[in-house]
């Protein structure tokens, strides 16, 4: 199948696009936030499409992937597509819902031609999504390995944008953290961060953004990964630090519980049991050690990209009537240009 898709969520897409189909992302001169392209990633399935070519190829796109509000509008704009009708759509729901929760309204709740992926079943357990037809496909992750070491008694941190982001990604948390032992924080927009925090350069490090490969190796150094967000959707970078075996310190809300099993390092509500948990595996390296190997495990049977793929290729399949299937020889019906309402029942009880 040919996927549109705008490159949004590198993580999630760098999944996405390690596929078994071909995938086009919409680029623009500016690389914008409508038009990133690849933005640089090696994603050999992946097309960069100018407007022009948009327009020139859109009665070759088989299914649109949307994941902000105004894409459909977007594409209805570049393409002359409507979502849903001319094309087969569905929609990725990654973030958590905001205002009145539970009973925010999801933009798509009042249609059943698009529907809602949500990437945690937490998601859907807090979106009202209405009469739109629902489904939950987890995170899936390319295994980077089992990189940890643990050798430096340091913490590792990765949030973007901490400052702005402020009690909600947690940062009001870091110093107590840093109580147990020096801090590492990756990602975007953390200039700021060592001024926010009070926190001396001996206590705290803010290590930029760093390329994924080797965020990974650096991070799997460091003793053990805090994960301090109050309210977020489950970020890859927990799921991947498990995976490279790191023991986990995690604030106890959204879908975490779900994702970190006890034996995995210390899932808690109350932010003294987590920093106690913290000096414990910085004392006790073995600990740390095991806890990780727990993390691993539990990451690669719950977030491997096999199974994610395997659940895309049927939502995207399901929503483009049996195209895929039927061009890779098995019985299916030609391809469909809107959801069949008749299976909304059956996709809000997958």
């Amino acid at each position: 199948m040919r996927i549109l898709l705008w490159h949004v969520h590198g993580g999630w897409t760098d999944a996405f696009v390690r596929g078994a189909h071909e995938y086009i992302l919409p680029v623009d001169g500016k690389r914008s936030e409508w038009g990133l392209g690849r933005g640089g990633r090696d994603w050999p399935a992946a097309t960069e499409a100018t407007s022009d070519e948009l327009v020139r190829d859109a009665g070759t796109i088989d299914a649109v992937v949307l994941q902000r509000p105004a894409e459909a509008d977007r594409l209805r704009s570049l393409a002359g597509l409507t979502a849903g009708v001319d094309v087969p759509a569905v929609y990725v729901e990654h973030n958590t819902p905001r205002g009145r929760v539970p009973d925010t309204r999801h933009h798509l709740s009042g249609q059943r031609e698009i529907p809602v992926v949500h990437v945690t079943h937490f998601n859907a357990l807090m979106w009202d999504c209405g009469a739109a037809p629902t489904r939950v496909i987890e995170h899936g992750v390319a295994d980077p390995g089992l990189l940890y070491t643990g050798e430096l008694p340091r913490l590792g941190v990765v949030v973007n944008e901490p400052v702005r982001r402020g009690r909600t990604a947690g940062t009001d948390l870091l110093p107590r953290f840093a109580g147990a032992a020096p801090l590492d924080v990756y990602g975007m927009g953390g200039d700021r961060l060592r001024g926010a925090t009070h926190l001396g350069p001996d206590r705290l490090r803010w290590a930029g953004d760093v390329p994924p490969p080797r965020l990974h190796t650096e991070l799997a150094r460091r003793r053990a990964y805090v994960h301090p967000f109050r309210w977020t959707s489950l970020g890859l970078a927990l799921i991947e630090a498990m995976q490279a075996g790191m023991p986990i310190l995690a604030v106890g809300s959204t879908e975490v519980w779900r994702a970190v099993p006890p034996e995995a390092g210390r899932v808690s509500s109350n932010p003294s049991e987590l920093v106690a948990a913290a000096r414990h595996l910085i004392r006790e390296e073995s600990a740390a050690r095991e806890a990780g190997l727990a993390a691993r495990e539990a990451a690669l049977a719950r977030y491997g990209l096999a199974r994610f793929l395997a659940d895309w290729d049927a939502v995207l399949d399901e929503a483009a009537g049996g195209l895929f299937s039927h061009q890779r020889g098995r019985s299916g019906p030609p391809r469909h240009t809107a959801f069949p309402s008749h299976r909304d029942q059956m996709w809000k009880e997958q």
